[in-house]
């Protein structure tokens, strides 16, 4: 059996933060299950690949799409332009 991580019991537990290590500003960052999850604080930026990890464990790619720490997928959500 392998040894956890603190990133594997974080999601093993159902959490949806990263390890308290990783989000040391004030406040704290919502979690990936707030509706303001997108306002957490980026611990990576790649901006090359098209994504972004946020500070609770939140994937957010340049389409908008988003992956839960969970596994869940946001669908790409950009607003839809007014038609003229």
């Amino acid at each position: 059996m392998r040894s956890s991580t603190p990133l594997d019991t974080a999601t093993i537990t159902g959490t949806t933060r990263l390890p308290d290590s990783l989000c040391t500003h004030t406040p704290k960052c919502p979690t990936a299950d707030s509706p303001d999850r997108e306002a957490a604080h980026v611990v990576a930026a790649h901006p090359e690949q098209g994504w972004s990890l946020l500070c609770n464990g939140l994937l957010l790619f340049e389409d908008t799409g988003e992956l839960l720490p969970d596994g869940r997928v946001i669908a790409p959500h950009r607003p839809v332009g007014v038609a003229a």
